[in-house]
């Protein structure tokens, strides 16, 4: 019993410790097991891909969608739909949220906490989409599924707020990682695009569970790169007014793409013909051109080698472009990365070969251009340049084609963003308004949770006492009284201990001449002080919860309710709008030590 006693302590320590803005040795903790999770969940659902290919795909290749006849991987995307449609939609609207983009609203919205039944969803849908012959990728729902499993993680051990999303973080990271064996890459997609922020207590972690995540990845499927890359070296300057060209015309691809998926015409469609123009529609292109099928990774392998035709590079730019598009809008949820960089690269690839036809003796080789072409593609659609860049550097092990990449990403991104008005993919779909996860107050608030601010010397009280009562109250010093009514209805009140002290104070002075009496009541009601009206908040909650709650419902504090179930719980402190004001005062804007302020309460 004793040792029960004590791992529980250490539990709750490692909570509260969490808590706080400097918990990095226990961040780096959640790190590494949630990149050993994330790494496992990925390599599952790989080999749930693997295994449905064995059924009816040539030697088992998810990719293979070439070798089927025509008539099969025709009538693969509308059966895809119609079992997306039947078993998806029949439940309700928030269970179908899938992929990045509920990742992203869960973290904004929801702390990090994660639907089990959108979960459950994420793997037979994501299963379906790319066997089905859907244009679809594996690294959304890889980056679902290994966030909510490391938030749950978070869950099971009651974990504070803050915390989760650092796992959501960590968990994106992996997953991404785990795809492509691009560490570096993982982290930065997940501060650029989830994140939305480049702090060190939550790089660090991040870092960790990335590589965690592909050493996981690396012990089944080996040490090979995503696609293996020919010998990279872009020539002649001359290639550089071509590179920005390219990148112009990908970042109009970019805002293309983006227009099309979000386009309000299309998703008002009744739901039967938006699933049917998906099916049908991916099923006759197929008919000719089985490489816009699946993710396409194949095909980028086959461009890297200039092994593919003038029609199927077309076909990839413009037909998987179109497909991929109408398949977001038509609401089926799939992993658009993947496609993206196929796009990209085939973009990429054509735009080389274009260069070696006007100047042969000068042009770089097409692969080169469809490296390119993939950064900038993933750059601009995702409105992430950071990211591609460092998925272009790990992909090519090569430093050299950093600088024509910087160039094709950054003008990609601008294109995109400036002529197109996108604002990136993830943003546009969650977007109410400025984004909260944009805003430096909210991001600041969201690092700690209430526990590190709020103040925990307070006693509870019963709204009449005795003077006696009254001096046993203040004699442990509190700095709150908790003011409880019997009314349930009633809001519960502070009072500072200070009030009733001063009160107590002049009534001796007043009544010195007099016999003091222990039978007159005090009614914390009436005693001149500033009284708080105050609600509840969960000892998880973080300090942006904490400040919305308080300023949606104009109270004065929050006492912050300690234990899971309704009557174990304890009131463990109280945390004011002004202690929180003091908290950001001191930790973000000049740039202090976050600590300073907890030093402050």
């Amino acid at each position: 019993m004793a040792r029960f006693s004590r791992s529980d302590f250490t539990l709750e320590s490692f909570r509260r410790q969490l808590a706080n803005v400097d918990a990095l040795p226990q961040l780096c903790v959640l790190g590494l097991v949630s990149g050993v999770i994330t790494g496992a969940v990925m390599v599952a659902f790989r080999l749930l891909l693997e295994a449905g290919a064995a059924l009816y795909m040539p030697e088992g290749n998810p990719e293979a969608f070439e070798g089927l006849s025509p008539w099969i991987r025709a009538l693969l995307p509308v059966i895809a739909v119609t079992i997306i449609g039947t078993f998806l939609y029949r439940q309700k609207a928030a269970a179908r949220k899938l992929g990045v983009g509920h990742v992203i609203e869960r973290l904004t919205y929801h702390q990090g906490r994660f639907p089990l039944r959108n979960w459950l969803n994420q793997w037979w849908v994501g299963v379906v989409s790319v066997l089905g012959g859907l244009s679809a990728g594996r690294e959304g729902p890889a980056i679902h599924l290994g966030a909510a499993a490391s938030s749950g993680l978070g869950l099971k051990l009651r974990l504070p707020n803050n915390s989760l999303r650092v796992l959501v973080a960590c968990g994106t990271a992996a997953g991404i990682s785990a795809s492509f064996n691009t560490p570096i890459a993982g982290v930065i997609f997940a501060m650029e695009v989830v994140m939305m922020e480049y702090t060190l207590m939550s790089f660090m972690p991040v870092i960790l569970a990335s590589t965690m995540g592909a050493l996981v990845a690396q012990l089944v499927y080996g040490n090979e790169p995503a696609f293996r890359i020919p010998e990279v070296a872009l020539g002649s300057l001359m290639n550089v007014p071509w590179v920005v060209v390219i990148g112009l015309a990908i970042g109009l691809l970019a805002g293309l793409f983006i227009h099309i998926s979000r386009n309000q015409y299309l998703q008002q469609w009744p739901l039967w013909l938006r699933l049917a123009v998906v099916g049908v529609s991916t099923g006759a292109v197929a008919w000719w051109f089985p490489d816009v099928q699946g993710i396409g990774y194949d095909s980028v392998a086959a461009m890297l080698n200039n092994q593919l035709t003038i029609s199927v590079l077309l076909a990839l730019v413009i037909a998987k472009l179109l497909i991929t598009a109408l398949t977001v809008a038509g609401g089926v949820p799939i992993g658009i990365i993947g496609p993206v960089l196929v796009i990209g690269a085939a973009t990429g690839t054509l735009g080389g070969m274009l260069g070696g036809w006007v100047w042969p003796d000068k042009a770089a080789d097409p692969s080169i251009y469809a490296m390119l072409g993939m950064a900038a593609m993933m750059g601009a659609v995702l409105q992430a340049p950071l990211a591609a860049l460092m998925a272009l550097l790990e992909l090519t092990h090569s430093p050299h084609i950093m600088l024509p990449g910087m160039l094709a990403v950054v003008v990609a991104c601008l294109t995109s963003r400036q002529l197109t008005g996108c604002e990136g993919f993830f943003i546009s779909s969650v977007r109410y308004g400025l984004h909260p996860l944009q805003q430096p107050l909210m991001q600041a608030l969201s690092r700690v949770s209430v526990p590190a601010v709020m103040e925990r010397h307070l006693v509870r009280t019963e709204r009449m006492i005795t003077p006696d009562q009254a001096r046993r109250l203040l004699e442990t010093n509190p700095v709150w009284l908790v003011i409880e009514r019997s009314n349930a209805e009633k809001p519960v009140l502070a009072l500072k201990a200070a009030e009733l002290a001063r009160w107590l104070l002049e009534h001796d002075e007043a009544l010195q001449d007099e016999a003091p009496s222990d039978d007159e009541l005090i009614d914390l009601l009436e005693i001149p002080g500033q009284r708080l009206e105050m609600a509840p908040i969960g000892l998880q909650a973080t300090l942006s919860e904490a400040f919305l709650k308080l300023q949606n419902n104009a109270l004065g504090a929050l006492y912050v309710v300690h234990g899971y179930r309704p009557k174990q719980q304890r009131i463990s402190g109280i945390i004011t709008r002004d202690a929180i004001e003091r908290y950001y005062h001191y930790a973000d804007p000049r740039g202090a030590d976050p600590r300073d302020a907890d030093a402050q309460q």
